[in-house]
């Protein structure tokens, strides 16, 4: 095991009609916020009117910023620390899924001079002393962002993350009642993006990790049985409660403690859903993980023994690798790339931006070459 240091300073608020206290859990953090959402859906489903009654109740000021798009954009991003800026803004509160509170996050960079802008920091790394507070309403389950330290923002054709602690939420509030009216597609995404989460942070060369190993299967197993169940009845609250509370751990970092991690799958997703940003990032998942498998497994046999065993009830890695792409199936995700629209003359350029003149990954290192191949198997 690794050393490591972990904190998680996130106040997670979780429960039936818990969101209706959003004004009380963010007024001793500012008097003034930015209220951030995406599309309609937040309207029709009254979410809107009940975060808003509660702020109103608790004395909180707030200007808004609607307009949060899958894949969220810097433009907007720009323009809410704009907002930040000139109206005085304490804190951004996000209700919505991933995109949403990664839209929060890269306000929360901007909005604050000293930093200097915000795309720099997704394409130059380097650090960041603060950054504006941030609040959440969580609307869909899935991307992990109301507990995480990351967020992914594109610009052009380019879709990049940035890390910092100081992104985490202060708050994140988790009902889940408001999971109800999500549809089918939204749902299988939602488990396609934990469990790989999970398996980028599973699928180690680390020694001597059994604690975490141990509760990384326990949670990929708690996503698959209840996945299924919600596809049957979205109003399945024990079924919704496990699923997102499993999606908010999984993304925290605690599964990943003592480990070197690996992310080669999401980096080349990233390069799927920059190409054409129609195409879901957990649709995108579903078709390249077990593609990077059946390259990758022989790398480390005894830790995809163990997958196969503990996780897929399976007799050795190959079978795992055929019953987790029959998994997904049964969500109703795509298997191939073609599926998701693309072709073989999309795939050198985006093997090309993925490996960025080196190697990706942490279970065996890949080449532009491997990605290239991994892609063209995925086809």
């Amino acid at each position: 095991m690794l050393d490591f240091n972990f904190r998680n300073p996130v106040e997670l608020v979780f429960g039936r009609g818990r969101h209706k206290e959003i004004g009380a859990l963010v007024k001793p953090h500012a008097a003034r916020i930015l209220l951030h959402y995406g599309g309609g859906s937040v309207k029709r489903c009254s979410t809107y009117d009940d975060v808003t009654a509660s702020l109103k109740a608790a004395g909180v000021e707030y200007v808004e910023l609607g307009g949060v798009r899958v894949n969220p954009e810097l433009d907007l991003i720009n323009k809410g620390a704009e907002i930040c800026r000139e109206q005085g803004v304490g804190l951004i509160l996000a209700v919505g899924g991933g995109s949403v509170i990664d839209s929060a996050k890269g306000i929360a960079i901007g909005a604050v001079p000293e930093n200097g802008g915000v795309w720099k920091y997704f394409t130059d790394g380097g650090s960041i002393e603060k950054a504006l507070p941030i609040a959440t309403v969580l609307t869909i389950p899935a991307a992990g962002s109301e507990q995480s330290p990351d967020t992914v923002v594109s610009h052009r054709d380019r879709k990049l993350g940035f890390t910092s602690q100081k992104l985490r939420p202060v708050v994140s509030v988790i009902n889940p009642e408001l999971f109800f009216t999500l549809p089918s597609e939204q749902i299988a995404y939602g488990v396609s993006d934990m469990m790989s989460h999970i398996m980028e942070r599973y699928f180690t060369n680390t020694k001597n990790t059994e604690l975490i190993d141990g509760l990384c299967e326990s949670t990929l197993k708690t996503i698959m049985r209840n996945g299924p169940k919600l596809l049957k009845n979205h109003e399945d609250y024990d079924a919704w409660a496990e699923v997102s509370l499993a999606g908010s751990f999984c993304h925290n970092g605690f599964l990943g403690v003592g480990r070197a991690q690996d992310w080669a799958c999401h980096k080349m997703e990233h390069e799927l859903s920059a190409r054409d940003p129609r195409i879901a990032h957990g649709a995108g998942l579903a078709v390249l993980t077990p593609a990077w498998m059946n390259c990758v497994h022989s790398a480390n046999a005894d830790m995809f023994s163990r997958f196969a065993r503990n996780v897929m009830d399976a007799g050795g890695a190959e079978e795992a690798i055929e019953k987790l792409r029959g998994f997904y199936r049964s969500m109703g995700l795509p298997s191939t790339l073609a599926e998701l629209g693309l072709g073989e003359g999309d795939l050198d350029e985006m093997a090309r931006k993925c490996a960025g003149g080196g190697e990706i990954g942490g279970l065996r290192k890949l080449n532009r070459g491997d990605i290239l191949a991994i892609y063209k198997s995925a086809l």
